[in-house]
């Protein structure tokens, strides 16, 4: 889940154009909703031998032409939370992850995303089941030695 909402005529909102409330809602939805989830079912995870992943952004991590500044910054955020969370839910044996997706073709990749199509090495926006299947891997066995990773679903777009 992540929200990135936008200006009345459809451009980013920065921090010079983006309302206080906004920056608040979306860090409610981005960030926080992640940390008390994970606060709020950390004795079940732990019982039931479960893992978090938290779904970040490339975002995070770089400039995004229509990303906003709220969703970029909630996003790193979240990924340094991950860390956190993994760290103090070791102590529980409940795995924390991230996955970071680039361009995935979900309501929120509007017509002007596919001029980012020949900037990224696999040429071809991600789909959700390409994030999907990266976080099924992540909560099985056979991640079981895997915590505080980020794991890029970028098609390559990350390493350029």
């Amino acid at each position: 889940a992540g929200i990135s909402p936008k200006s009345h005529n459809q451009e980013r909102l920065g921090c010079l154009n983006g309302d206080i409330k906004a920056w608040r809602d979306v860090f409610e939805i981005n960030f926080y909703a992640p940390l008390k989830l994970g606060n709020g079912f950390a004795t079940a995870l732990a019982n039931g031998k479960g893992s978090i992943v938290n779904v970040t952004s490339i975002a995070g991590h770089k400039i995004h032409p229509f990303a906003g500044s709220a969703y970029s910054t909630s996003k790193a955020a979240l990924s340094a939370l991950t860390r956190e969370m993994a760290n103090e839910f070791s102590g529980l044996q409940v795995r924390v992850n991230a996955v970071t997706p680039g361009e995935i073709s979900t309501e929120m990749i509007q017509p002007e995303y596919e001029m980012l199509i020949p900037r990224i090495p696999l040429n071809r926006i991600g789909t959700p089941q390409d994030v999907a299947h990266t976080i099924y891997h992540l909560c099985s066995e056979k991640a079981d030695n895997i915590t505080g990773t980020d794991i890029w679903v970028t098609g390559g777009l990350h390493i350029i």
